[in-house]
């Protein structure tokens, strides 16, 4: 999928910088977020997102939290709201997505956030949970070498969750994840919302 001529899961979007201000609403504070074109969603705080922050429990109040496919935002300045003792990991292949959440943090204050290429996590961290508005169109190869790159990475007895569109392969989603992660973890769908599914991947103690 493109945005603006520009795919927004490469490095380096083609189309010119263009800011932009949106009203948005985010763990219940209101504020101006400043997005782009060659970013995923750059008009509104996508439905999908709103799904997976109506639907996911609160996130552990500290250690290490993760938003795979960061985008311009709006999972990981939720994530650093709710658990402002976290230090929450926006990880993203666009730079441009990086430079836009880095500018709304600063916007709301917020100094816990790290938007980061996935080559600067370091090695040895491991995650209290993962929030995730996973790039589905990037094509099934790709989305499952992310999803088994990043969700052993969590702490025992940790959870991720991910939001995915029903008619985009939620469900072929869940079935690969079962059959494709360790044993020690169990996948269940959560929630069901707009054509959305919540999917829960957790890792037993």
């Amino acid at each position: 999928m493109a945005t603006d001529n520009g795919h927004y899961f490469s490095s380096q979007p083609t189309t010119p910088l263009r800011l932009k201000e949106i009203p948005v609403t985010i763990a219940g504070h209101s504020f101006a977020a400043t997005t782009a074109g060659g970013v995923f969603s750059p008009d509104r705080v996508d439905v999908g997102t709103q799904v997976l922050l109506a639907n996911t429990p609160a996130p552990p109040p500290g250690g290490n939290l993760l938003d795979v496919g960061c985008g311009w935002g709006p999972i990981s300045l939720a994530l650093a709201l709710l658990s402002p003792h976290a230090t929450v990991w926006a990880v993203d292949v666009n730079e441009r997505a990086l430079d836009l959440v880095r500018a709304n943090a600063a916007t709301l204050g917020l100094e816990n956030i790290n938007a980061v290429t996935p080559a600067d996590v370091p090695a040895d961290i491991a995650f209290m949970t993962i929030w995730s508005n996973p790039p589905i169109r990037v094509g099934k190869d790709e989305l499952h070498n992310l999803m088994l790159t990043w969700l052993p990475r969590l702490d025992p007895g940790s959870d991720a969750w991910l939001v995915v569109q029903r008619n985009l392969g939620s469900d072929s989603l869940h079935h690969w994840l079962e059959g494709a992660l360790p044993p020690a973890f169990s996948v269940t769908r959560t929630a069901t919302h707009k054509g959305y599914r919540v999917l829960r991947a957790r890792l037993r103690e």
